[in-house]
């Protein structure tokens, strides 16, 4: 088993339609985000033979706290073997600490797509790694098979959503645009400011999300809603569809239009896009970790600050997906610098 570099989109993005687990953060175009960050990254094959056999996306991180290699929902495989597992990992650790060295990277950490179990954790658990302090990427997402009929979808909702997105079609006053013109950015950025500042996080930038737009527009892979209320935007989304797969990634609403039901309704244009699209899956990213439970059709949540959000989403019907916790393995005592400061900021958010 070796690694090789790929440097032909094609190749890349046609390995990536055969495996299940994979996410937008996996893609070609991804990569091209991170460039335009300013993020130094490495485009790998893992190849058993003449053909790849699983992809990973390495991304360099230079933060105040440290600098790191960082995968973002990697490594994307086909075989799903233990020993096939293990095989890979020690080959991309291998890859990855002579590009640590030169990069001066004092840690490598791992987002893992694969399933939450205990075979996986004790993979990398048996090879050194340990928990990472924070997630980087979602390691619990809700997924919505869009493959049923849209009357189908509706009637395996949670009857307030269902209630909520027929009252948003009869509202007048309420208007769902989808664009693929950048300027709307900055009418989203404007609610996006406002949501941040209620749910007490720090919000990417204007320049961030004019990047990740860039790098997807010109493969029609991304689009912005824009849900009105009597002509104000008081809620939006930026959708990514990729790999028939939609993905719910960035979303700010205005809490003082809280009882008008026009996420509801942007939500369900977004979702009938996505069937449109022919995508089989949609994806509402992170929610809260599990200390949630369904009762009778009611989900009930501890205290955790994606309360809300996550009853929203899961209101829509789906299913939990679980990954494997985010691991880091340590290359110097400078990684425990970043792991008190990361341990702080998750504290101080509730998390």
């Amino acid at each position: 088993m070796e690694i090789n570099e790929i440097k032909d989109k094609g190749l890349w993005e046609n390995f990536l339609q055969a495996p299940k687990e994979k996410t937008f953060l996996d893609s070609w175009n991804w990569g091209e985000f991170q460039k335009k960050e300013g993020n130094k990254i490495w485009r790998w094959g893992i190849y058993d033979g003449n053909k790849p056999e699983g992809v990973v996306l390495a991304v360099r991180i230079k933060a105040k706290r440290g600098t790191f290699l960082f995968i973002p929902h990697g490594p994307v495989i086909k075989n799903q073997n233990p020993s096939f597992k293990i095989q890979t990992l020690n080959t991309l650790m291998a890859g990855l600490k002579k590009i640590a060295r030169i990069e001066g990277a004092a840690f490598i950490r791992i987002s893992p797509i694969w399933e939450r179990n205990k075979e996986n954790e004790s993979i990398f658990k048996d090879l050194g790694f340990k928990e990472a302090p924070i997630h980087m990427h979602p390691e619990l997402t809700w997924e919505l098979d869009t493959t049923p009929k849209e009357e189908e979808l509706l009637a395996k909702m949670r009857k307030t959503t269902r209630y909520l997105i027929k009252q948003a079609q009869k509202n007048k006053d309420i208007e769902i645009i989808k664009s693929a013109n950048p300027g709307e950015l900055e009418l989203f950025d404007r609610v996006y400011a406002e949501t941040a500042r209620r749910h007490n996080f720090t919000p990417f930038s204007l320049n961030y999300l004019k990047k990740e737009f860039a790098s997807f527009i010109n493969d029609g892979q991304i689009l912005i809603y824009l849900g009105k209320y009597r002509n104000k935007v008081v809620s939006c989304a930026a959708i990514v569809y990729w790999q028939r797969i939609g993905f719910y990634h960035h979303g700010a609403s205005l809490s003082e239009y809280n009882k008008i039901p026009v996420s509801y309704l942007l939500q369900w244009e977004a979702i009938k896009e996505a069937k449109k699209r022919g995508c089989n899956i949609y994806n509402f990213w992170g929610v809260a970790e599990k200390n949630w439970k369904l009762e009778i059709g009611n989900w009930k949540f501890g205290k955790h600050p994606w309360q809300g959000l996550s009853m929203f989403k899961m209101g829509f019907g789906g299913r939990a997906k679980e990954y494997v916790k985010t691991q880091d393995f340590v290359l110097s005592p400078r990684y425990y610098f970043n792991y008190l400061i990361e341990k702080a900021r998750k504290i101080k958010r509730g998390l």
